[in-house]
């Protein structure tokens, strides 16, 4: 389990550059992909930072 939450942040950043890359490939329409994405690699690196301070 905390080898999970470790790399839960991780995930996260992967999933915005995911995000990135459907948007890329689209047409875009709006900014919603772009601002998810910007939220989910931040919210990421806070959530890396932040769990693997409080599992170590």
């Amino acid at each position: 389990m905390n080898q999970i939450l470790k790399n839960f942040g991780i995930l996260l950043i992967l999933l915005g550059v995911v995000i990135l890359l459907v948007y890329m490939m689209n047409t875009p329409v709006g900014n919603g992909l772009l601002v998810l994405s910007g939220f989910l690699m931040v919210g990421g690196i806070v959530a890396h930072v932040i769990l693997n301070r409080i599992i170590e």
